[in-house]
């Protein structure tokens, strides 16, 4: 089978065109990444190629070692997705010691993965531990209302979770959880993969301050909209912040704790302190 034909490749391609037309993606901003299942390349393998050189990913993943991964590419636009997937992504296969990969399929004017290659498998890595293998994707955008709060928000997991579950009912039901936040750091290196990846032990949400949120999920669907909801929860609170420097009524403690148990889902208590 042709790349361009398959399932997770045009699920890949409509991804990124929805957080593009969502305003997220500025210029070259933002990268996805997308692990591939054996059968997903065992379908296209006569489309791959294998005769690319090896390249450092600039850090270990050994549990990720013969792995395939669909992503952006550094300096690509996702605009530019959807009409020229194969100058705008690639296929990459990392090596069996989980420390090179190499480019199988795309990127066919030149070019290299994303920048934020290491802070995506590393984030993978942790992602395929704690969900048993469940989570494939790893998604990283500039949303600006997210943003736009780590400069008014204390940097602090319980801050985020407790301000952004307040401001939407079905927030603590779509991450329950909660948010991490890495406090500003330059992006791209192993420095911010570590810290991120430490939370995503924790999250399937974190926020780079000043810079933008990677998500993890299962499939395309639900990391998209678990970013949707974050940003959307973030552009209530920036409304609510414009119009007032204190809430009238917002959710209680209590509330959030039958919320919880009409839901089944589990809200830790450290986010439901009183203000």
């Amino acid at each position: 089978m042709n790349v361009l034909e398959s399932t997770f490749m045009q699920g890949f391609i409509r991804m990124a065109n929805d957080g593009w037309e969502q305003g997220w993606h500025e210029r070259n901003g933002g990268n996805l990444t997308y692990r591939m299942r054996r059968e997903e390349v065992e379908q296209v393998r006569d489309d791959l190629r294998f005769d690319a050189p090896w390249q450092p990913i600039g850090t270990s993943v050994p549990d990720l070692a013969g792995e395939f991964f669909v992503a952006t590419g550094s300096g690509k636009y996702f605009r530019n997705v959807s009409a020229f997937p194969a100058d705008a992504c690639a296929i990459l296969e990392v090596d069996e010691q989980g420390e090179r990969f190499r480019i199988c399929w795309g990127l066919v004017n030149g070019g290299r993965p994303t920048s934020e290659l290491p802070s995506h498998l590393m984030n993978h890595e942790v992602k395929k531990r704690v969900s048993d293998g469940r989570h494939r994707v790893i998604y990283h955008a500039h949303p600006a209302n997210v943003i736009a709060l780590t400069f008014v928000l204390p940097l602090t997991d319980e801050a985020f979770t407790r301000e952004l579950w307040e401001m939407a009912t079905e927030c603590p039901v779509v991450f329950p959880d909660g948010i991490g936040v890495v406090p500003w750091m330059v992006p791209g290196g192993r420095e911010i993969a570590v810290a991120t990846s430490k939370l995503m032990e924790k999250y399937d949400v974190a926020i780079w301050a000043h810079h933008g949120v990677f998500c993890s999920g299962e499939t395309f669907d639900l990391t998209f909209g678990l970013m949707h909801t974050v940003e959307k929860s973030a552009e209530i609170l920036v409304k609510v912040l414009s119009m007032t420097g204190s809430k009238r009524q917002t959710i209680l403690p209590d509330d959030f704790r039958r919320l919880a148990h009409d839901f089944n889902v589990t809200l830790q208590e450290r986010f439901l302190y009183e203000k």
